[in-house]
């Protein structure tokens, strides 16, 4: 892993994740998976195997949570594309909440803002009704 912002990825010899992934269920509403520090691509592999589980609990929605995540790249892009395209087939409604400026920048000018769904927090995307993909 390469260090960013001086933080090395390495302490006393074991590798240190640069990359937190936590899932909160919300009984018969949601399953949230919070990310939070630095999504690239030596993450990849977890970040997708996250969402993957997320999707396959088929919760009756399910939001990415990215008030943590302070570097994303374009190896989490895809990965949240590849999951919204996976929780479409399963018809479960996919949402992105609260995305960093330097995220949301990133999905702004790849076009991504476009197919996937975004709110400004978790509580309003819990909130909002969503209609199942199509």
């Amino acid at each position: 892993m390469s260090p960013r912002n001086g933080t090395p990825s390495e302490n006393a010899g074991f590798s240190v994740p640069l990359l937190r992934i936590t899932t909160t269920t919300i009984s018969g509403t949601a399953q949230v998976v919070h990310l939070h520090g630095e999504s690239d691509h030596d993450e990849r592999r977890r970040l997708e195997s996250a969402l993957e589980h997320a999707v396959a609990a088929c919760p009756p929605r399910l939001v990415v949570d990215l008030a943590g995540l302070t570097f994303c790249d374009s190896t989490c892009l895809n990965a949240l594309l590849k999951a919204r395209l996976a929780a479409q087939a399963a018809g479960l409604p996919l949402m992105l909440a609260a995305p960093t400026p330097q995220t949301r920048r990133l999905l702004e000018i790849t076009g991504a803002d476009e197919v996937l769904t975004i709110h400004d927090s978790v509580p309003a995307a819990l909130a909002r009704t969503e209609p199942h993909p199509g």
